[in-house]
């Protein structure tokens, strides 16, 4: 199955380029789900998610629509989870298991995070935290674009996340890889300028794919999606509704 959506769909500046005028919080993901089939919570990166919330939230969906799930900073930026917190997380993230509705769960790690051993053990007892659900991760430092790193997530069951990003010396390049049952792509956009140089996280991500840059991707992207039980696309360019733009745009390329 190939998915193709955002990071996150609660924006208030998508108010107007893709939400109707006067469009409520709790109304965006019944419309959403009506151009989209899969949605990346990103807002448990900030906030360990309780199962209340996500019950709620699938419900607004109907059969068959996804969402992949970002682990909370404090296990790949702090790495000071405790057994409290992860079974908070597990228990919520269960109840889009029991639904049919949980894709898999998304840790990514900052540039600090070095490849070394000790890094990996930390991965793996990650994993060992979640033994119902599929995990991909997703580097930021170069250094760990090496074939013995991608045959380790390979034996240990680990997804491997492609990213689409400024071509800046220290950086995941744009390889099409998939090392589980399950891949993932995540779009940040290519504004080199503001990569590092930014006052607000958004300007980061704000970029608008032309087509000939996701025309770069097509292939690579249909090549993933028959080589795995599940292909998740997700645009992170969410700054002014970027990434609903460029997802609708790649779905009509892949003609979805």
């Amino acid at each position: 199955m190939l998915y193709i959506g955002t990071s996150g769909y609660s924006y208030q500046d998508w108010i107007g380029p893709f939400y109707p005028e006067g469009t409520k919080q709790g109304e965006m993901l019944g419309f959403y789900s009506g151009a989209f089939d899969f949605t990346e919570i990103n807002s448990t990166y900030y906030a360990i998610p309780n199962s209340h919330m996500m019950y709620n939230m699938q419900k607004k969906t109907a059969a068959g629509f996804v969402f992949t799930v970002k682990l909370h900073q404090s296990m790949t930026h702090q790495r000071n989870a405790g057994e409290k917190e992860y079974r908070q997380f597990a228990d919520a993230v269960g109840i889009l298991r029991q639904e049919g509705k949980l894709g898999c769960l998304v840790a990514q790690f900052p540039y600090s995070f070095h490849c070394n051993r000790e890094n990996w053990t930390y991965i793996l007892s990650v994993k060992a935290q979640f033994p119902e659900d599929e995990l991909v991760v997703e580097f930021r430092n170069a250094r760990w674009l090496r074939e013995e790193v991608f045959d380790l997530l390979k034996k240990n069951g680990l997804g491997y996340v492609c990213v689409d990003e400024p071509a800046i010396a220290g950086l995941l390049d744009r390889r099409s890889v998939h090392t589980s049952k399950t891949a993932y792509i995540r779009f940040h956009g290519r504004n080199q300028e503001k990569w590092y140089n930014h006052k607000e996280a958004y300007e980061r991500y704000d970029y608008l794919y032309k087509e000939p840059e996701l025309e770069e991707w097509a292939d690579k992207v249909k090549g993933l999606a028959q080589e795995t039980e599940n292909c998740f696309v997700s645009f992170n360019n969410h700054f002014r509704a970027q990434a609903v733009m460029n997802g609708l745009m790649l779905k009509r390329m892949l003609g979805l």
